[in-house]
Formats: C-alpha cells, sequence, structure tokens
C-alpha cells in the first residue's frame, strides 16, 4: 500500500495543471450543482418551489450562466493549487453576478417556465445559491492546495529545517515558492527577524522569531533543531553580514542565499535559486547604479568588438553588451575552449530569448566568435578590416603577477604591444571609442604586469591626445578603466582558496597583512560600459573600490562558511611575499590623485602626460628588447619609460639602484 501511496503521491505533485477550459468546466459544475442543492433543498422543506419536471430546466439555466459568468470574469485562467487572495475575491464576486443574473433570467421566464410561487421566495433561493455557489467554490480550492501541501509533505521526508529571514513580501515569496516545490528539501520552521521586543505572531501557519538577543536565537535554533537560516536577497545578507550571519558562521548554522535575477538558473530549479551563502556575498557593496539609457543609446546600432572575450572579464561585458539592441558583437580571443564556450552560452540564451522564432543563420548574422591573437597585427588588421567595429572593448590581457615577473618579454608582446595592434586598428578603420581594461597595478608599479598596463595606458593616451591635437590622422576616442581585483576571475585567491578549503587545506596566504581591493565581475564590467559613455576620449578612469579586505580574514571566513574551523580543521600558511607583489595596494581614488565626475563612482586619474614621438621611440626600442628576449634590458626600459615603477621582492630591484 505505501509503495502506492508514494507513486500516487508523485503521479499528483508531477502532473501538469488542469486546461484553463477543464478549470472553467469544473467552476461552472460547481456552480450548477449549488443551483440543483438550493432548490432540492427547499423542496424537501416543503417549500415546493419547482416541479421535478421543472427543475432540469432550471439547472439547464444555471450551468449556461455559471460557464458566461466565469468565463468573463477570466477565473479559470488561475492554477487551482497555487490559488491566491486575489483570485477568491474574483471567483467570490463572480458567483455572486451568477446568482444575480439567475435570477433575473429566472424573473424575465416566470410564465415560460410556470414559476408560480412568490418572487421573494425566488429571492431567498438565489440568495442561498450564491451563498453556497462560492463556499463550494472557495472549498475546492482550499481543498486542492491542501493535498498538495500534504503530498510534497509526505514526500519531502528528509528536510532541511530552515528559518526565512525577515517577514516582508521577500521573506512570503522566498517561503511560498519553497513550500510549493517538491524538489526543495527544505522544511520551513518559521521566520526571523532581530528585534528589541518580543512579538508572538505567525504567518504562513509558522512562527515568526523575534531575536532581541543570540543567546535566545541560540535557543531557538537548538529547540527548533534548525540547520540553516535563508536570506531573501542580496540586500537583507548585507544588513546582517556583521551580526545574524557572523553569529550563524560561528555556530556552524548554515546560511543560505535566494541569489539575484541575474544569477537565477534557466530552469527555475530550486537547488540553485537557493544556494550556500559565499564570501563573494559578504563582501559585496551596495548595488551600484548606472545610466542605462544612456549606455543603451551609446551601443543601439553599434557593431561592438570585445578582445579577450573568452576571459573573466571579456565574457561578462559580451553578456551585458548582448543584452542592449546593437547590431553586431564580435567576441575575439586566442583561447578556444573558452571562447567555445561562451558561444554556447549566448546561443543557448539567445534560443530562451526568442524561443521558435530563433533562427540559427539570424543568430550567426549578429553575433561573431573569432578566433585571433592580439599579437598579431595582420591578423587582427583583417578583422577590423571584416566587421569594422564601431565600439572596441579591449580586455585581453596577461594578469598574473608572478608568471609576469619571470616572463617580462611576453608581459610587453600581449599587455603593451597587443593594445598597440588593437589601438592602431581603431585608428585606422575609424572606430568610435575604444575602451581599454587596466588595473590598480598599474598605480606606481611594483611588478612587470603593472608596469605593463601602465605602458599601455600611456599608449592609448597619449595617441588619443596626439588625435585631438591633430599630430594623427584619426576620430577615435581612446577612454582607460582601471580597478582592483575582481571576485571569482579565472585564477583569482578565491577560486583557489576553495579548491584548497575541498581538497582539505592548508590554505595557503603569502602574507598576515596583504591587503587587496575587490568588486565583483558584474559590477566592474557595468562601472566599464558607464564609463565608456563619459569623457573626451584621453582619460583614466578609476573606480571606487570600497574598503580593502585583508586576504587572512578572507581565508578565515571562507573556511567557517565550509563548516570547518580555522586553524584548528584547517590550516592556514604563509608561504611569502611572491615575487613583484606588495601587500597594499594603491588607493584609486583618492582626492590627491584623481578628479570626480557625475557619477559617484568614477573619477578620473591625474597621470603624466607624454609626447607621441618620445612614446614611438620609446617603445620600437622596447619591441626590439622583446624581440631579442632580453629580460633585463626589457625591464631597465620599462623603468626609463615609467620612472615610478620600482620592483618589489623581484631579481629587477637590482635595476633600481642609482648606479644602475
Amino acid at each position: 500500500m505505501k509503495p502506492f501511496y508514494e507513486k500516487l503521491s508523485r503521479i499528483i505533485v508531477n502532473t501538469q495543471y488542469f486546461s484553463r477550459w477543464t478549470v472553467l468546466v469544473i467552476d461552472s459544475l460547481i456552480a450548477t450543482f449549488a443551483t440543483l442543492c438550493v432548490f432540492i433543498l427547499l423542496n424537501f422543506l416543503g417549500h415546493s418551489l419547482v416541479a421535478a419536471d421543472t427543475l432540469l430546466y432550471f439547472v439547464g439555466i444555471s450551468l449556461l450562466v455559471s460557464v458566461g459568468t466565469f468565463y468573463a470574469f477570466g477565473t479559470y485562467r488561475g492554477i487551482m493549487r497555487h490559488t491566491t487572495i486575489q483570485e477568491i475575491l474574483r471567483l467570490s464576486v463572480a458567483a455572486i453576478v451568477k446568482s444575480i443574473i439567475l435570477l433575473g433570467v429566472l424573473i424575465a421566464l416566470r410564465n415560460v417556465l410556470k414559476i408560480s410561487f412568490p418572487i421573494s421566495d425566488l429571492f431567498v433561493a438565489q440568495l442561498s445559491d450564491m451563498v453556497l455557489s462560492a463556499a463550494l467554490l472557495v472549498f475546492m480550492r482550499i481543498l486542492l492546495i491542501y493535498i498538495y501541501q500534504l503530498v510534497l509533505t509526505s514526500l519531502n521526508k528528509v528536510s532541511r529545517r530552515v528559518l526565512i529571514y525577515g517577514d516582508n513580501s521577500q521573506s512570503v515569496a522566498l517561503s511560498t515558492y519553497i513550500s510549493n516545490n517538491l524538489h526543495a528539501e527544505y522544511k520551513i520552521m518559521g521566520f526571523v527577524k532581530m528585534q528589541e521586543r518580543i512579538t508572538k505572531l505567525t504567518l504562513h501557519g509558522v512562527p515568526v522569531f523575534t531575536i532581541d538577543t543570540y543567546d535566545y536565537f541560540a535557543e531557538v535554533i537548538d529547540k527548533k533543531d534548525i540547520n540553516a537560516i535563508v536570506f531573501p536577497s542580496q540586500a537583507s545578507v548585507m544588513a546582517e553580514k556583521d551580526g545574524l550571519i557572523e553569529f550563524c558562521i560561528k555556530s556552524h548554522v548554515k546560511v543560505l542565499v535566494q541569489p539575484q535575477l541575474s544569477e537565477m538558473p534557466k530552469d527555475g530549479s530550486i537547488q540553485n535559486v537557493i544556494r550556500e551563502i559565499n564570501v563573494e556575498d559578504l563582501l559585496g557593496r551596495e548595488v551600484i547604479d548606472i545610466n542605462m539609457k544612456e549606455v543603451s543609446g551609446f551601443l543601439e546600432g553599434k557593431r561592438v568588438m570585445v578582445t579577450g572575450g573568452a576571459g573573466s572579464i571579456g565574457s561578462e561585458l559580451a553578456r551585458l553588451i548582448s543584452t542592449f539592441p546593437i547590431e553586431m558583437l564580435i567576441v575575439l580571443d586566442n583561447a578556444e575552449t573558452p571562447l567555445h564556450n561562451i558561444q554556447l552560452e549566448l546561443t543557448d540564451r539567445e534560443k530562451a530569448n526568442k524561443g521558435a522564432e530563433f533562427n540559427l543563420n539570424s543568430f550567426g548574422e549578429h553575433y561573431k566568435f573569432v578566433i585571433a591573437d592580439v599579437r598579431d597585427a595582420a591578423r587582427i588588421d583583417r578583422v577590423f578590416d571584416a566587421y569594422r567595429p564601431q565600439i572596441v572593448f579591449h580586455a585581453a590581457a596577461y594578469k598574473h603577477v608572478p608568471l609576469m615577473e619571470n616572463n617580462p618579454c611576453e608581459a610587453i608582446n600581449v599587455n603593451v604591444l597587443g593594445s598597440r595592434n588593437v589601438a592602431d586598428m581603431a585608428v585606422k578603420y575609424e572606430v568610435e571609442k575604444m575602451v581599454m581594461v587596466s588595473t590598480d597595478k598599474a598605480v606606481n608599479p611594483t611588478n612587470v604586469m603593472g608596469c605593463s598596463k601602465r605602458l599601455a595606458e600611456i599608449y592609448v593616451q597619449t595617441l588619443s591626445r596626439a588625435i585631438i591635437s591633430g599630430e594623427v590622422a584619426g576620430k577615435t576616442k581612446f577612454v582607460t578603466t582601471r580597478f582592483g581585483n575582481v571576485l571569482g576571475s579565472n585564477g583569482s585567491v578565491i577560486p583557489r582558496f576553495k579548491e584548497q578549503i575541498i581538497a582539505g587545506g592548508p590554505v595557503t596566504v603569502t602574507h598576515k597583512d596583504i591587503i587587496r581591493y575587490f568588486m565583483t565581475i558584474p559590477e566592474a564590467c557595468r562601472l566599464v560600459l558607464e564609463a565608456a559613455t563619459m569623457g573626451n576620449g584621453y582619460e583614466i578612469f578609476v573606480f571606487d573600490m570600497g574598503e580593502p579586505v585583508k586576504i587572512a580574514d578572507m581565508a578565515r571566513k571562507m573556511i567557517s562558511l565550509a563548516g570547518f574551523r580555522p586553524d584548528e580543521d584547517i590550516k592556514i600558511e604563509y608561504t611569502g611575499l611572491r615575487p613583484g607583489e606588495k601587500l597594499y595596494e594603491e588607493l584609486l581614488n583618492s582626492k590627491e590623485n584623481t578628479i570626480p565626475t557625475e557619477h559617484q563612482k568614477i573619477s578620473v586619474a591625474k597621470v603624466r602626460e607624454y609626447v607621441m614621438s618620445n612614446v614611438l621611440a620609446d617603445y620600437a626600442e622596447l619591441k626590439n628588447l622583446v624581440l631579442a628576449m632580453d629580460k633585463m634590458g626589457t625591464v631597465k626600459q620599462m623603468k626609463a619609460i615609467v620612472p615610478e615603477f620600482k620592483s618589489k621582492n623581484s631579481i629587477y630591484e637590482q635595476l633600481d639602484k642609482p648606479e644602475n
């Protein structure tokens, strides 16, 4: 019997919703049944309002009136097992209108139907019909909801007992979603909110725990055997990151969150709609607003190219840009598999958005995925010639500090000469604007990677000024954007820590006092788009990175979030600063080194200006040294062009000595 019940239960929850026409028929039959019951009951009580042979006419008229009324009110469009208060009200009003119309029809056809009883009795009959119809219709929906919830509860036997944070509309919506989902594997034990005054309230049939002290909250967790707290939004996470969340982490209570809309899975699977909180959520800041209308106007109808389009920043830029009404998106990268992955992702998204209207040939006309290397000037020339981009976002770069410290010639090849190739082609093919993605490590650089990005900045900024002054023929405007580390980017510290935690440790940190500025990838890319619409064409825009984060503290928090105790379950080891690495990154947006813009999160950097003829001569010498694979000579020339480049923890420190 038990297997049969479980099988039947799964059939119930997995059955598709009734068609709207089926719902219309069911509602109409219920309302008609109410009419039949009223007149049978009144006859039984001795009133004898309607003869048995006439009652069938009453039933037929009631059925026709019910179908017409419920169709007109659209009550059949709702999903019965997810009925809302608004739908119940609409249904009740429809039942009332049905009874009023039926009363009018019976009065009008009184002689035809040979109704001999007083009109007052007919009013009583229809009032009873009205009440019974509404009651039966509402009862049927409540019964369906109850059965559905009962079946879900019986199937979800192994559930995590959770509390929902807050008691606002977002919290209620999240509770409803979890409760109605077969695969949720969560049992909601109540809601929790931080409040000084303890009250005894219920919401959705479960208690609302108002917490005034963490000792009381610990009692609630123990008494209700709570496994996790679910937060309905990123904003609610930020509100409690130093309070309730910190307590939960220390108490080994899981913290879950409903992701932002951009993270939601296409299939709506609950496993992804509710996820465990991660360190990125706790490091996030208030949402940065950008002028979407201005960005849309800037990109509308344009052919847009993204170099390094398969990387962390480039791929996110491609995703964002594809949502605007552009003519064409050209995604360029030299990494085959990552480029293939972003191609599949954008194709799938276009299919999901357009459905049956999706056409692969049309997609191919608007999206181009190009294998090319920015170091190959001839190849970049052919790509620009073929697609004639009007806006270029240049994100192709080598970024790992220790690797570039050991390979300075390759750093120059990609980050400087590659950027020059893209910039020169932008001028040649009359690109309207080129936006170059740079880094905070270009500020007073202490490593090869940072200096190579500063050299790229110098070239595009000087070229832009030369165009404006008429020294170089062209119309292209060049904008550079600088920001710090991005959370979760390929090869960055957070993915590395996650791998080490999964492996059981140790988690390696270079220095106990090292700090960095962080920004999420979507946040950085949104600001890049905003900066692209600003300026006269030679500025270096820097982003507000917020407060710096101590890497050792981040490691401890990640270990705790994974359910382990730092320095006990998983050790933290300090390995020493790597070549070219410094303890503190330069502050990007101080009043001393930046000028404010109309956007409070974006400023313009004050930097040294260069002469175009000198830059060309210096870069020609730099290229010769790179071709000769002269590492020491290459770095020496870099320092000559960028005198603020002082090496740290590197073999190139010898070049900073006075005798050199």
